[in-house]
């Protein structure tokens, strides 16, 4: 049994403590929100205690981990608080905007020895990680070309784009670590191509909407992942590998399949509404994963590095698209 304590109760802590509620091998013990009331609602809903101090989490020799759900500008912190603590730690991504201070908080979790996951849940999807299988089974062969979508229904508020670090570092991230995961690959080079198309505000907060990066892998291999933050038609997200013997791929997630045929016309399914409807269970099994590592005390699936590493691509590509240059994407950590 791991007892856990969450910290941050907005929206994506919200999932998160029903999910944390609802595993058999976790005692949800507290909760944390410099919003109390928030915090308030999630305890009592779940039977957790709401704590106004971190500090009582952190000194508390009952709490083995913290899930850290709160505003991006405060996981590096966090992160190196639960190391000084030796609690482990179950991470929303970024680790933080800047790569400095991110490469901070690693060194101190590193230095601590303690666990550390970062939710990079869509590696949970089960279209995703068949693909994974099959690559690292060798069924494609060599990996040659790889094409990855990841579309939005909707625009962000400005508000949250003027502070998300832009579309690389906030939206195609996931498919940065989506591709070294399913690929086994690390790329060399990235070159990105982007443009605010929804609307002007989002090229006033200096940010695109619509973009295009390559990538260029180790061994060669050729890399498209296209990024959309609004979309007429529902969530689109897929991804393709192409290899010297085989192709496989993971195609649009469809509510269903049953096509409606008659005269001279075709009714089939659409899309998924938005992001979480397509994604809303892989975080639940990305937790799962997370609490039987610690359960097992076995190295975590998703680790601090992996998430340093998306990042690294991520600032590498936004160097590229603030240049409209290519840009060789450094190794290691």
């Amino acid at each position: 049994m791991q007892t856990f304590a969450l910290l941050g109760a907005g929206f994506i802590g919200r999932v998160h403590a029903e999910n944390l509620a609802a595993q058999p091998d976790v005692d949800f013990a507290r909760v944390f929100d410099v919003d109390t009331s928030r915090a308030d609602e999630l305890a009592d809903r779940y039977g957790a205690d709401r704590t106004d101090d971190l500090d009582t989490v952190f000194a508390d020799p009952a709490i083995d981990a913290v899930l850290i759900a709160s505003s991006t500008n405060t996981h590096a912190d966090l992160i190196k608080r639960a190391a000084a603590a030796g609690k482990a730690v179950f991470c929303e991504k970024p680790i933080d905007l800047s790569l400095d201070v991110a490469r901070e908080a690693a060194a101190a979790a590193r230095t601590a020895g303690i666990p550390v996951m970062m939710d990079f849940n869509r590696r949970y999807d089960p279209a995703y990680a068949a693909v994974h299988d099959a690559v690292h089974s060798g069924e494609v062969g060599r990996v040659e070309l790889v094409s990855m979508t990841t579309r939005g229904p909707s625009l962000p508020p400005i508000a949250y784009l003027e502070v998300s670090g832009g579309q690389m570092r906030d939206q195609t991230v996931h498919f940065f670590d989506l591709l070294r995961w399913i690929t086994g690959l690390e790329p060399v080079e990235v070159y990105v191509a982007g443009t605010a198309l929804a609307d002007p505000a989002v090229a006033e907060v200096g940010d695109v909407d619509t973009s295009v990066a390559v990538l260029r892998m180790e061994g060669g291999a050729l890399v498209q992942i296209d990024s959309q933050r609004r979309i007429g038609y529902g969530y689109d997200e897929r991804i393709e590998v192409n290899g010297s013997e085989r192709m496989v791929e993971a195609a649009r997630h469809r509510t269903g399949f049953v096509n409606h045929y008659g005269p001279g016309e075709l009714r089939t399914n659409g899309l998924d509404a938005g992001w979480f409807e397509r994604i809303r269970g892989t975080y639940r099994k990305s937790l799962d994963a997370c609490v039987d590592a610690l359960e097992r005390s076995a190295p975590m699936p998703a680790p601090l590095d992996d998430g340093l590493r998306a990042q690294i691509i991520a600032e590498a590509a936004t160097q590229s698209l603030r240049t409209h240059r290519p840009v060789a994407i450094p190794e290691g950590r």
